[in-house]
């Protein structure tokens, strides 16, 4: 896990969508993105990994990040776990 990939992801996601609280984590190869926040209400599973996958696409293109799993919250979801 690079710092500058760590950081990279989350300036990203947070420039994107800042009214979502992210948490990012990883060992270099698998990489773990968390979005907490109302962007997502309405939206099923798919069109959420739909929307963090956009923004992520330049890493993935230039290799920088190999395999992310996304999970992602309504702030009623994350308040009912």
């Amino acid at each position: 896990m690079t710092p500058s990939t760590l950081s990279e992801i989350q300036a990203m996601l947070e420039s994107q969508f800042p009214d979502v609280q992210w948490s990012v984590d990883g060992d270099g190869y698998q990489y773990q993105v968390e979005g907490i926040g109302d962007h997502f209400e309405g939206l099923n599973a798919v069109k959420r990994q739909q929307v963090v996958y956009k923004v992520l696409n330049p890493l993935i293109a230039n290799g920088s990040l190999h395999a992310v799993t996304i999970r992602t919250f309504t702030s009623a979801e994350y308040a009912a776990r």
